[in-house]
């Protein structure tokens, strides 16, 4: 029998045959806001953007080669006509002036505008626009009319507007500003490397109440930090859906958690982990007006607890793990004017966070910013003043407290 061998020579040092790398792009959402109705305070007053380009400033925590921009009418009870839309690199997180080489029309379906319907989101075109991580991204809207209100009230980061079409202006000279995001649901990015997103729910201070405007220096802007200097990391996105007051249980200013999670947390394109940081609102709105029985405490926080089983069982049904994070505590704060009883119900929560089994991870917030002599209350250090939010050195501590081996 006659045997065929077949032998490979390899070729000499730096001669080797190069193949081809192949990529499968994917999208990652690397920067979103939790978009709903304003009222009250957060609601502009009528007219502010009736006929203006409206530019804002945000900053997507991963790297990629082409962007895409999710516009948000959710709140609208009518379609919302964007007549046109740009995005560029700016220059820095607290000035409208961008890079004029990098400024690019964004497209609907290849059109310069875009009708989108009541109560739906839409995604412009993708462009090619490499970006970095923590990269200062300008994007500009041009509004023909009055637009009905959709936004996020808490963005610590100053947007810029001017009347008539600035899309493709350098700069913003005399424009007037307000500490809003509008209509801008999300900044999406598409890498050929792999990624993983961490959603981050939460309230006001997940939010970044009591944060520097325009320092980005809240909580999950230290962990972006974080994770962009570990190389191993790197590839980890995270996405802030926190509102000012949220709760679980009720609306607060915005939409509760439960009737917000599908929209905010499961849909983000590239979601592997949730951070759950909710409950300091309801455990103080329960007494706030006046006292309640000890059995409606008990119930209250039942209900609490059932809440989070509903996130976890809704989140491991789309195969996201849940990280949770003990509430912290809010003794001395004036408007919830908490009591023993508060203070037991919020115990009685962060045990059932931190019972092995119930949670995915832990991330244990409560004894990083409590005082070690009066532990129902912050750390004065690390206190904005009003004994519920932290300052800009607790948001750090809170950040750098986190293990990212939890995203491994």
């Amino acid at each position: 029998m006659r045997l065929s061998l077949l032998f490979t020579i390899p070729l000499a040092l730096g001669t080797m045959p190069l193949q081809a790398k192949t990529c499968t792009p994917t999208w990652v959402a690397g920067w979103a806001s939790s978009q709903f109705r304003p009222t009250g305070d957060a609601e502009l007053p009528a007219g502010t953007l009736r006929d203006r380009t409206l530019r804002q400033i945000v900053r997507p925590s991963v790297s990629g080669d082409r962007l895409r921009v999710r516009f948000s009418n959710l709140a609208g009870t009518q379609p919302l006509r964007i007549a046109g839309a740009s995005i560029a690199r700016a220059l820095g997180s607290a000035s409208p002036t961008v890079d004029p080489g990098t400024l690019i029309s964004l497209r609907f379906d290849g059109a310069p505008e875009v009708v989108i319907p009541a109560g739906a989101d839409y995604l412009s075109d993708p462009v090619s626009l490499p970006a970095r991580a923590l990269d200062n991204i300008a994007i500009s809207i041009r509004y023909e009319g009055e637009p009905e209100q959709t936004s996020h009230p808490g963005s610590r980061a100053t947007s810029w507007h001017l009347p008539g079409n600035h899309l493709t202006a350098e700069a913003m000279p005399g424009a007037a500003s307000f500490d809003h995001w509008f209509n801008l649901a999300a900044l999406e990015v598409e890498r050929c490397a792999p990624a993983h997103l961490i959603v981050a729910l939460g309230d006001s201070i997940t939010d970044g109440k009591g944060s520097t405007t325009n320092g980005n220096d809240r909580w999950t802007d230290i962990l972006a930090q974080r994770l962009q200097a570990d190389p191993k990391r790197r590839p980890i996105a995270i996405v802030n859906q926190g509102i000012g007051g949220n709760r679980l249980l009720n609306d607060g200013l915005g939409p509760n958690a439960l009737a917000r999670l599908d929209r905010d947390v499961l849909a983000q394109p590239g979601v592997k982990y949730m951070i759950l940081l909710e409950g300091i609102n309801d455990l103080g709105t329960l007494t706030r007006d006046t006292p309640v029985s000890a059995e409606a405490h008990q119930a209250h926080v039942a209900r609490i607890i059932g809440a989070y089983r509903q996130i976890i069982a809704r989140a491991h049904a789309r195969g996201v793990k849940v990280i949770g994070a003990t509430v912290m505590p809010f003794v001395g704060n004036g408007y919830y004017h908490a009591d023993a009883q508060n203070e037991a119900d919020r115990q009685a929560v962060n045990a059932w966070i931190r019972k092995p089994g119930n949670f995915d991870g832990l991330i244990d917030f409560d004894r990083v910013t409590r005082d070690p002599a009066h532990p129902d209350r912050l750390l004065p250090a690390y206190d904005d003043g009003d004994a519920l939010h932290p300052s800009p050195k607790g948001y750090k501590a809170m950040g750098e407290a986190i293990p990212l081996s939890l995203f491994d």
